[in-house]
């Protein structure tokens, strides 16, 4: 269990910090029909880039610990979780977004059960193994 949750925290990061260059670097030109937003919401996207970047770094910080932290991987689940409750508000106020928003929507809704339910047998695993 705990190489397969350090195995999923750490591409977890690398693709959370990918996502976080691909926005810091292009802007609105990395959102599909934001194009023509202005100067203000291309240097929205740009700060919520680097936000992401520093949250997949983290991911990657939390995969190269030993143990992995449940706590922490609760944590950064918690804040993806948020994330996916907000494309939810989004939707239910404004109606369905561009269709890979849609997606990006269910996983972010799901994975961080995934998160949670391995933390926690990990965290049972090592304490099976302290306590042996």
């Amino acid at each position: 269990m705990a190489r397969l949750l350090r195995s999923l925290a750490l591409l977890m990061g690398i693709v959370c910090a990918a996502i976080g260059v691909f926005h810091f670097a292009l802007g609105i030109d990395s959102v599909p029909g934001e194009g023509s937003a202005g100067a203000t919401v291309d240097s929205r996207e740009r700060f919520y880039g680097a936000l992401f970047l520093g949250y997949g770094l983290l991911w990657v910080w939390a995969a190269r610990r030993s143990p992995i932290s449940a706590t922490g991987v609760r944590w950064l689940s918690g804040i993806f979780l948020l994330g996916g409750a907000g494309r939810l508000l989004s939707l239910a106020i404004h109606g369905p977004p561009q269709w890979f928003q849609v997606v990006l929507t269910g996983i972010e809704v799901v994975l961080p059960f995934v998160f949670f339910w391995l933390a926690s047998a990990d965290e049972r695993a090592n304490r099976s193994v302290a306590s042996a």
